[in-house]
């Protein structure tokens, strides 16, 4: 006797292949050029996401510093039409209490935002069930207490925390530093151009015979910088993404103990953004001068170092400057507004694992963001 076959309805074959498909709950906060690309990213991709992998991606909060947008069922297109209208003040004790009421599993929270503050929510996050993707580099920044404590309740909680973008935006660089310290694999040197605005700001004023401010003027205007360049000019975020790395080698430093160059002339480090903006043309004859210093075929590039004994928890040096490299070196081959990272271990002694690419851009670190997203939306 033949066993019967069931045949079912066409629409409850559809609710079935609903049912079987992992629906990952993501609050974004921050918006701006990184977060709104992100957000666009993901909306438009829902669909390809949802036939090749069975997950539905959901955007059910998107917030800034001002608003929220609540929306159980996900973003639409018109996201940022609906949030104008429809965004209403907020804590963001809100979002997680939004998770709870409507049962939401599978709970992301993206940082985007550049604020020291809203890191602080990440414990309370954690605790409730939250992942955490994030392109903001604060929190791994700060005390190694907060750092210490963040990676515990991480622990405890069985969550997630990726950051891939906090160095090198998009690039596959703190993942490969992490397999090959955990491996054993002992790194003795991490040396590179950490900055993509840097990296074009000095590659072209090398290159071209142009004015340092007028090269700065292109970066600003090709969104290469921050709104304000000074926040790329003074060194302190190629500091942060060099304590980073640190720290992903179990090394105990502190922001203090790194040696960072300044770019900017003392009298306009403390004026407003619009008069230092004014008053570029004034970095001009300080960097011709290094310029016509420098020796015959080197280059000018915004270094940052890790070096010294780093199988001490405190024997590392970190050191971020402006330096002269050889033309025909692989940092003074570099173009455009790329990144690299020389990566020097025991194994490969004095030939270092280089990792290169894109190292600005928004929609760059979005994409970098959105892969993190997924890789935990994989595993959880």
């Amino acid at each position: 006797m033949s066993a019967a076959t069931i045949e079912l309805p066409l629409e409850q074959l559809i609710n079935l292949e609903k049912i079987k498909k992992k629906k990952i709950n993501i609050a974004i906060f921050g918006h701006g050029n990184v977060g709104s690309h992100l957000v666009n990213q993901i909306i438009s991709s829902k669909e390809e996401i949802s036939r090749r992998r069975d997950l539905e991606l959901n955007i059910f909060a998107i917030a800034n510093s001002k608003t929220l947008l609540l929306q159980q069922n996900g973003l639409t297109k018109n996201w940022i039409q609906e949030k104008t209208v429809s965004g209403k003040e907020y804590t963001p004790e809100e979002v997680i209490s939004f998770a709870k009421k409507n049962n939401l599993q599978n709970l992301i929270l993206v940082d985007n935002t550049a604020d020291s503050g809203f890191v602080q929510n990440y414990l309370a996050f954690v605790e409730n069930g939250f992942h955490l993707v994030s392109s903001n580099k604060i929190a791994n920044t700060l005390d190694l207490n907060f750092y210490k404590e963040l990676r515990q309740k991480l622990i405890s909680k069985k969550r997630q925390y990726l950051y891939e973008t906090n160095v090198g935006a998009g690039l596959p660089l703190i993942d490969t530093i992490k397999l090959l310290h955990l491996s054993g694999e002992n790194i003795t040197r991490i040396r590179g151009v950490f900055s993509g605005s840097l990296s074009y700001i000095f590659n072209t004023f090398s290159e071209e015979d142009r004015t340092f401010s007028s090269v700065l003027k292109s970066a600003i205007n090709k969104e290469f910088t921050e709104p304000d360049p000074r926040e790329d000019l003074c060194g302190n975020d190629v500091g942060r993404k060099l304590l980073i790395l640190a720290r992903e080698l179990d090394l105990h430093n502190e922001f203090a103990d790194i040696s960072i160059q300044n770019l900017i002339p003392k009298d306009l480090r403390k004026v407003s953004k619009e008069e230092f903006l004014e008053r570029l043309n004034e970095l001009d004859i300080p960097f011709q001068i290094k310029k016509k210093n420098q020796s015959k075929d080197s280059v000018f590039r915004y270094v940052a170092d890790l070096h010294g004994d780093l199988s001490k928890e405190t024997g590392a040096l970190l050191d971020v400057s402006l330096v002269s490299v050889s033309k025909n070196s692989m940092l003074g081959a570099l173009k455009g507004s790329d990144s690299i990272f020389e990566i020097y271990t025991e194994s490969y002694g004095d030939n270092p694992i280089v990792i290169q690419g894109a190292g600005a851009g928004a929609a760059v670190t979005a994409r970098g963001v959105f892969g993190d997203i997924l890789r935990i939306s994989d595993k959880d």
